[in-house]
């Protein structure tokens, strides 16, 4: 019976599955899937633009500076694949606030901003950003989405981005924002 046990366990893992992960998540950290990939929100923050590390994550914005009533608020991103089939990973996302107020990324410009966030065909367990990448070695070891956001969500938080699996209609999978 335990020779089964072990026979059954063992073609179960070759079967190539990845581990089932939430579709939401409470805070910064833990892994979500919305649709084949994972994604874990690294680290998120208001960028300041006077800042050295902060002027390296805004190159490649063509959006105007915010106004007053605004500021930069970046998501880092990290993102696996973890099926046994090509996947790819989304450009679809937004941050909502407890008001209803929806922010979406503000582009950015891969080819001058190393950091930025683009939807990437992931090969069986390959990630994003991929390794020796400048965003993977970097301090936030993850891909930039950038927002706009205006000063008001410090009032209504928590904020939670939603990520939409491309190709899907189903309810996004969400990460609630450290404000």
């Amino acid at each position: 019976m335990l020779l089964a046990a072990l026979a059954l366990g063992a073609g179960l893992s070759a079967c190539g599955h990845k581990e089932a992960h939430p579709t939401s998540a409470d805070t910064e950290g833990p892994y979500v899937d919305a649709g084949p990939i994972s994604y874990q929100v690294q680290l998120s923050r208001q960028l300041n633009p006077f800042a050295i590390e902060d002027r390296t994550y805004l190159t490649g914005v063509a959006s105007p500076r915010p106004r007053p009533d605004e500021m930069w608020f970046a998501v880092f991103m990290w993102a696996k694949n973890g099926t046994n089939r090509v996947a790819t990973t989304t450009d679809s996302f937004d941050i909502v606030d407890t008001q209803g107020t929806k922010y979406y990324p503000v582009p950015i410009n891969p080819a001058i901003n190393p950091f930025a966030w683009t939807a990437q065909t992931l090969r069986p367990l390959g990630t994003e950003p991929v390794p020796d990448s400048i965003a993977y070695f970097g301090p936030t070891q993850g891909g930039e989405l950038l927002f706009k956001l205006n000063t008001a969500v410090y009032s209504n938080r928590p904020l939670t981005l939603q990520i939409y699996a491309p190709g899907q209609q189903a309810e996004p999978s969400t990460v609630s924002l450290d404000l």
